[in-house]
């Protein structure tokens, strides 16, 4: 094969659906034979039909054939409706053709002599054969469906087109024309108790890298929209990892003390608490340090922007003035029927879109409640972390513990302390028929910081910390108790309230 034809064959033809070229890393090859095969309602047919018009859209020319599909009319009225339909397209860059009755009067051989002088007659640069197991159906043995596939790349090969054959799901481990093509993508609408994700997997690809796995998509008013799985997008960051060593303020200046000047820069938080500890509130007064060089984003799932603006209203914080100035935006996103790689998606395209700097996800757990496989979580996590990390955002995660009091703690998704450089518990603890709220910093990688136990408040200014109790035992159990043989000290915000 000449140096000329090598370089051609290895042209990309994108796709246009978004996601799909991304999973490909760049398209189909041009001069490519492409399976898209799945059950029924699985979306073979918007599918082809966005690739077509993006296609047409590019300059190409495309002649779609149908065997026993839906009438062409049926099949435009439910085409209509998506943004990427364009009938000034019909017919001199798309044609649909009725090839049934060629198929049924001469078989195989009449039908691929009638696909080769239509898109020879039409210069066609694309060609789609829908309904390809009527054509398995009407071959007498394997070795004639095979020989049909075979034909078709040939003619690829000579016309420089590409083909996409659309077939129902195969059930047999490997059909004979798996290994004719040159590429598979099985599109599959999967039931997971009561709710149900689409997937779509490439199972066969020649000549080309490509994302493996599943990954999750949708069928929008846009037509379908590919959701990459993030820890196969995200194996390795997308750049080398700056290793900052300024700090972030918290906007708590005592708990910048504690950790010697605030948070290390592009480094992950996690504030473990129960309902009502004030997680919430310290990411908000982490956000309130939002500026023109450091653009805050709250990425949230259990309170709206309003009741978030109004939350931080009550404690002082200029959170309204700052989304007004554009150094701050606020995404909500109920934890109900959502995508967890879509979720993902949007959430590194806004802090790439708003240069962000300051990420508070309030509630990492809704992450978890969105993963149709939960035990993929951890994955997840540590590839979203890693970029975020290399993108240079400071990050806090909040995460809700379900004991308000208890000796035990249970981290709600495994592995994530190793996941982050910072670890602070916010707990409630009883002393002498009172209930505190305590902060304890855990950990910050690679650097001091004050570990003393601080008792903390919530007020119209927002968190404050003071001393501790000194000589009080057993407080992260959330049962404290007086050291024995002494009463205890309260200093700072203690002593104010025993007045």
């Amino acid at each position: 094969m000449s140096e000329s034809t090598t370089e051609r064959a290895q042209e990309r033809v994108p796709t246009g659906v978004p996601g799909l070229d991304t999973v490909l890393h760049g398209g189909l090859l041009q001069w490519g034979v492409y399976m898209i095969q799945g059950r029924p309602g699985a979306g073979k047919t918007i599918l082809a039909n966005q690739v077509c018009f993006h296609h047409a859209a590019r300059g190409g020319r495309v002649l779609y054939a149908t065997l026993l599909a839906e009438t062409h009319e049926r099949l435009m009225f439910n085409l209509a409706p998506l943004s990427f339909f364009d009938a000034s397209r019909f017919p001199e860059q798309i044609t649909y053709l009725s090839a049934f009755s060629t198929l049924e009067e001469g078989g195989l051989k009449a039908l691929v002599e009638v696909l080769r002088r239509e898109v020879r007659a039409r210069k066609s640069t694309l060609l789609v054969v829908d309904g390809l197991v009527t054509v398995e159906e009407s071959a007498q043995t394997k070795r004639d469906f095979k020989k049909f596939i075979h034909e078709l790349q040939i003619h690829a090969n000579f016309a420089g087109c590409t083909i996409l054959l659309l077939t129902s799901a195969n059930t047999e481990p490997v059909g004979p024309e798996h290994t004719m093509v040159d590429g598979v993508l099985e599109l599959a609408d999967n039931r997971l108790g009561r709710r149900a994700e689409r997937e779509l997997e490439v199972k066969k690809f020649r000549g080309s890298s490509y994302l493996r796995g599943g990954h999750a998509f949708q069928i929008t008013r846009d037509g379908i929209v590919v959701l990459p799985r993030l820890e196969a997008l995200l194996q390795e960051p997308s750049r080398e990892d700056p290793c900052k060593t300024e700090r972030a303020s918290t906007g708590i200046a005592q708990l910048d003390r504690m950790l010697h000047g605030g948070l290390p820069c592009a480094s992950t938080s996690v504030l473990f608490g129960p309902t009502g500890a004030g997680k919430t509130t310290f990411g908000l007064q982490f956000l309130d340090e939002s500026s023109k060089d450091e653009p805050g984003l709250l990425f949230g799932f259990y309170e709206t922007p309003p009741r978030i603006l109004l939350k931080a209203r009550a404690l002082g914080l200029n959170l309204e003035k700052k989304q007004k100035q554009g150094v701050l935006d606020i995404l909500w996103h109920p934890p109900t029927e959502r995508i967890l790689d879509g979720l993902g998606n949007k959430l590194l395209a806004a802090v790439h879109e708003r240069g962000v700097k300051r990420l508070f996800i309030d509630g990492v757990d809704g992450f978890q409640q969105s993963a149709a496989h939960p035990e993929r979580i951890s994955h997840f996590l540590a590839a979203l972390t890693n970029e975020l990390r290399v993108l240079g955002v400071t990050t806090i995660y909040t995460s809700e513990l379900q004991e308000m009091f208890s000796a035990d703690v249970r981290l709600p998704i495994s592995g994530i302390s190793s996941l982050v450089e910072n670890i602070f518990f916010l707990r409630f603890v009883e002393l002498r028929s009172r209930v505190y709220r305590m902060l304890s910093v855990v950990k910050v990688r690679d650097s001091d910081y004050d570990s003393t136990l601080r008792e903390y408040r919530i007020t119209s200014r927002g968190i404050e910390l003071a001393d501790t109790f000194e000589s009080a035992e057993s407080i992260l159990t959330g049962d404290a108790k007086a050291a024995s043989g002494s009463r205890p000290k309260r200093k700072g915000l203690l002593r104010k309230r025993s007045r």
